[in-house]
């Protein structure tokens, strides 16, 4: 396993959080017009280069709608000369034009990755509560091939789409997709705790990308339900080291969790352990990103699975899992305490008497 206390895996800069779409979950909760203390360029480029600082990480170019920054582009080819990783993630709007898709191939993006919420229009549309974002993934996805553009699908699991997850899986495998990135639901920005699943249906999904795994032609990965790592290594112990799983995009995931592994970058420069998880470590206008996710004790404790607490601080599989600290933190007010949505009880653990109690939605 991986020690992530030098540098992380995974860069996620939000370089906007301007967007035309409206979506039910939207962790940004985003809105049409750029913030005014956005990163201006000068500050973005020295972004990219102390992520370069970090070796080689993978940076992921988010938002909103990174499109809705004008000098998109221009970042991206810095990004790449600098010798990154840089993948995009764009909102499906009229600004993803096949020209737009092109362009992400001819500056060097390694991958393009675009949402699909639902199995029809009207599902992915009420999802993203504008008209027409359902036909314009579908759009994009099919230039991305034409122009040998390698992509990857987002889908956020909630209770609106459950039931259609094997539809989507069929869409994804339709679209010769390379990766289907699982998200599941943490209750912050846009997204109401009525629509998360309960930890059982959590256990239910993990089933179903488990055994699709076994056949897909794409990669499966999950964010935010660092869980199904557990599921995962409890089906290979159940049916034999051999297991013909394809394990490759689990291990290089084994023990990434937010602030390990894992660093987020908003739209106005805080440094985030996630963007999930919005507790700064500082703002990279008064320190770097190496100082931050280094020396902080935000990131340090985050990634010492000894502070973990209740089940997630008892189980075997902290190591490998660790559980959301996002999730933790949004559902009791404490980013140590145990995931809420995790079924599995360690066999060593004692549940406490009283459980802790926090209104979720509201500051700890």
């Amino acid at each position: 396993m991986r020690d992530f206390s030098e540098a992380p895996f995974l860069v996620i800069w939000e370089v906007t959080q301007a967007c035309d779409l409206a979506c039910r979950h939207c962790r940004a909760s985003a809105q049409p017009d750029r913030h005014p203390s956005e990163l201006n360029r000068a500050e973005a480029s020295r972004v990219i280069q102390q992520i370069r600082g970090f070796g080689d990480p993978l940076l992921v170019f988010t938002g909103g709608d990174p499109l809705k920054r004008a000098d998109l582009f221009d970042l991206i080819g810095e990004s790449v000369s600098a010798g990154l990783r840089t993948t995009v993630t764009p909102s499906a709007t009229p600004l993803l034009t096949p020209e737009a898709v092109r362009r992400f191939k001819s500056c060097g993006v390694s991958r393009m990755a675009v949402s699909l919420d639902g199995a029809d229009e009207a599902m992915h549309d009420d999802f993203r509560q504008v008209a027409g974002s359902f036909r314009q993934t579908m759009l994009a996805l099919r230039a991305a091939a034409e122009a040998g553009l390698e992509t990857q699908i987002n889908t956020t699991v909630t209770r609106r789409n459950l039931h259609a997850l094997h539809r989507i899986a069929g869409l994804v495998a339709q679209e010769r997709a390379r990766l289907w990135s699982v998200f599941f639901l943490v209750v912050t920005g846009r997204a109401q705790l009525d629509d998360d699943l309960t930890a059982e249906q959590y256990e239910q999904v993990f089933d179903f990308l488990y055994r699709t795994s076994l056949t897909a032609p794409f990669d499966i990965k999950t964010t935010e339900a660092q869980h199904y790592r557990r599921y995962a290594a409890q089906q290979r112990k159940k049916n034999g080291a051999g297991a013909s799983v394809p394990q490759g995009i689990i291990q290089r995931q084994a023990g990434i969790n937010d602030g390990k592994g894992f660093l987020f970058i908003s739209h106005t420069g805080e440094i985030f352990p996630s963007g999930f998880l919005a507790v700064s470590a500082g703002n990279v206008r008064g320190t770097t990103l190496q100082d931050a996710y280094r020396n902080s004790s935000l990131f340090q404790v985050l990634r010492d699975s000894d502070a973990l607490q209740g089940k997630c601080g008892a189980c075997e599989y902290r190591n490998l899992c660790g559980g959301s600290r996002s999730r933790a933190y949004a559902l009791t007010g404490d980013f140590l305490q145990s995931d809420p949505r995790c079924q599995y009880v360690p066999p060593t653990y004692a549940a406490p008497a009283s459980p802790p109690q926090f209104q979720p939605g509201l500051p700890g």
